[in-house]
């Protein structure tokens, strides 16, 4: 499905509000272990999971707008 309904269920929107919540524990998680770790491919790997769960959270939050 493409287009988002007019009209969100509560059904949907808990589960959207459960996707937010763990996009978002995983964003601080993943930044805790960024500064963590001393090798830099390691890092940049982490900044790259967490941008794209990044990514992910802001997709949520729009299909809400």
């Amino acid at each position: 499905m493409n287009n988002v309904p007019e009209m969100i269920s509560t059904k949907d929107l808990d589960y959207i509000s459960d996707m937010l919540n763990w996009n978002l524990t995983l964003i601080k998680k993943i930044n805790h272990f960024t500064n963590e770790v001393s090798q830099e491919d390691i890092k940049e790997e982490f900044i790259n999971i967490s941008n794209m769960h990044q990514k992910h959270y802001n997709m949520l939050l729009n299909l809400l707008k």
